[in-house]
Parts: structure tokens; sequence; C-alpha cells
């Protein structure tokens, strides 16, 4: 389903008429891979594409953009930690496009985005549920629907009484899409608790170790190869495959680790403490900071399951509206190579002072990077 609204441009004009940002260096040198830049994104990613020649080398984007609040948020130096829509303080961003003007926008920054991504990159586009589902219409349809990998309900606070005739609100969105099918994936895990293992280990064996077991073969029939020959004299049932060779097989059972019911059927021993964990599902509970430098920071968790997920140390992680730099911070920690870009010179500002302040015991001295502003006309 293609959405349609006013004012739509095609993918071709976005990528040939945006016109790029005329970027300036104010500190860092220009080898760095870490960059920081202040501008107009859709601009600045035009140049990164055009001038910094980065078309397919951005290994993993993380975006929370604006939400078609059609609001301003603002901060004051003297309440750093306080979130104010209230006149009097400093605007940090404002959030005032809306509809099919918000569509648009968002359209533009994602065409350019594909294209400097590479082949195993993914994006994560945080979003609020009143937007969300317009949204990813659009990323359908600059990403492919075959592409789309999860869309993920995010707890972001407690819950609140709202004076509304309406459910009370405590999740976000993202949207989970890959550029192609050769995408980065190290499938996170979560530790087993204490209830995790007692219900899905519920064996024990004479050493005390906790186990399940599982059957020795598999769905998929083949007609040919070691996995389809008789063992102990059966042969696995039809439509299915031994999981392992008959000689692994026979291995396994003198380790003890094939368990035969009464009736002579075998099953593999599965045992917790050699588990990873369990898969991360789609509900994560991630909650905001209580207290954050800058409107709409995101918890730094957050971020670091993200970049573990979907990159490798040494990746290069984009975020073009990176507010306070969390992104960042959490790429910088990981091994990872970054670029932070936002248009507020308040994000900036927080953004640095954050990356200043990072433990100098998870490198090796300060966090280097190039700082760019771009020129006005």
């Amino acid at each position: 389903m293609i959405i349609s609204y006013d004012n739509k441009k095609t993918e071709q004009e976005i990528l040939i008429n945006t016109r790029k940002a005329a970027l300036k260096n104010v500190a860092g040198k220009s080898a760095f891979k870490n960059k920081l830049i202040q501008g107009d994104n859709l601009h600045v990613l035009k140049s990164l594409l055009d001038d910094q020649k980065l078309k397919g080398k951005i290994d993993l984007v993380y975006i929370d953009p604006p939400f078609a609040t059609n609001g301003h948020f603002k901060i004051s130096d003297d309440r750093a930690n306080t979130i104010s829509k209230s006149n009097g303080d400093d605007i940090a961003y404002s959030d005032i496009l809306v509809g099919a003007d918000f569509l648009e926008f968002l359209k533009e920054r994602l065409i350019l985005l594909r294209a400097l991504m590479s082949d195993k990159a993914s994006i994560y586009l945080h979003i609020d549920y009143k937007i969300g589902h317009y949204v990813k219409l659009i990323m359908d349809e600059v990403f492919g629907k075959k592409n789309f990998r999860n869309d993920i309900t995010r707890i972001k606070c407690n819950p609140k009484n709202f004076d509304r005739k309406a459910y009370g609100n405590i999740k976000d969105l993202i949207l989970f899409y890959s550029k192609s099918e050769n995408l980065r994936w190290n499938d996170p895990k979560l530790p087993f608790t204490e209830e995790d293992i007692e219900r899905l280990f519920k064996k024990i064996d004479k050493y005390g170790r906790r186990y399940t077991t599982i059957p020795l073969h598999a769905p998929g029939e083949t007609t040919n190869g070691k996995t389809s020959q008789e063992w102990r004299g059966m042969k696995p049932p039809k439509g299915r495959h031994w999981r392992s060779a008959p000689d692994i097989l026979e291995e396994w059972d003198k380790q003890g680790l094939i368990e035969w019911s009464k009736t002579g059927v075998p099953r593999k021993k599965i045992y917790a403490d050699e588990k990873e964990g369990k898969k991360m599902q789609d509900i994560w509970e991630f909650k905001d900071p209580q207290y954050p430098s800058y409107p709409t920071e995101k918890n730094l968790e957050l971020l670091k399951f993200i970049i573990n997920a979907s990159s490798n140390k040494g990746d290069l992680v984009l975020d073009c509206f990176c507010g306070s730099g969390t992104t960042l911070i959490a790429a910088q920690e990981l091994g990872r190579n970054w670029i932070g870009i936002d248009n507020s010179k308040h994000a900036i500002k927080v953004t640095k002072k954050r990356l200043s302040k990072i433990p100098i015991t998870l490198f090796s001295g300060e966090v280097e990077y190039e700082y760019l502003i771009q020129k006005t006309d």
C-alpha cells in the first residue's frame, strides 16, 4: 500500500534535487570517523552522500525524530533537568510539522538514509503511537515490506492517571527495518530468571543440573545425506530428519546427552546452565530518565541494546536527530564509530558535555571526533 498526500516528491526528486550542506570544520580532524555535526539534517545527509563519500558505509541507523506534536520543547540553563513548554525558557527544538508536511519531512530523510546504509545495515525509528501507523506506511514504501523486522513496543514510563476518556499511555513505538536480507543480527538474549529456569527446565539430573529435552529430529525431510539415515534401527519420522548425523547422535548417547523414554523414544537433553538466555521479544521496558538533560532524552541501556543487537565493533552508527547524544555515547562505549547530527545549539552543547564525561577507563585518551557546523548562506 502506497500512502498518498499533497506535495509528495518522488525518490529521484529527493536524491537529485536536495541541496547539500556546506560544512565548516570547527574542531577535530577530518580523518576522524566520529563526527558531530550541527545543521539541518536533510542537507547534511546529502553532504554525507556527495562530499563525505559515505554512500553504503553506514552500518546502523537509530533516529528519534519529532513526533508531530505541534509543540515547542524548552530548557533553561538554571533548571538543566527541567523540561518545560512554558514561556521564558529557551527553545531546545520545535515540533510543529504535522500531517502531510511531517510525513514528507520524514520520507525525505529516510530516502537519504537508505542511500547511506550498507547492505548489512538496519534502521530503528522511534516514534509516538499516534503517528506511528502512518510512519510505518512510509517506511514500507522506502525500505520495502519484506525488510520490515519488528514493530517494537517500548514501555517508557510508569502508569499515570489521565483525566481522559481512554486508556492510559505508557508506551511508544520503535519500527525496525533492514536494508536487505543480509542484515547484521547478533540475536541478543536476556538472562533466565530463577522463575524461567524452574518453568522451562523442569527435570533435574543426578548432579542437580536442571534440564529439559527436545526431539532428536527436526522438520524437513531429506532424501539423501547422513541425517536421513537409519540410527539404532530407527529412521526419523516421515517429513523430518535427524538433528545431526548418526555418528554424532551416537557420541551424544555415550556422553549421556540423550534420554530414552520407557517406550524407547530418544530425546536430546538441553541444560539450563549451557543456554545463553531467552530470546528478546518485541515488548521492551527501557524507561526514560527521570531527570533528563535534554527534552526526549532516551534511556542509555535502550541504545546499547539496539547497538549490540544490530552492529559489531568498528561499525559506523548514525543518528541524524541526535538530541542529547545518547546514541553517540552508547556507540562510543561499545567500540563503534558514530555520526551525530542535530540542528539545535542546545542539543549540540549537551552532547559535547556528555561526551566529555565518558569515563576515561573505557578507552585511551579523550573521545576523538570532528565537530562540523553547517555554513549559513
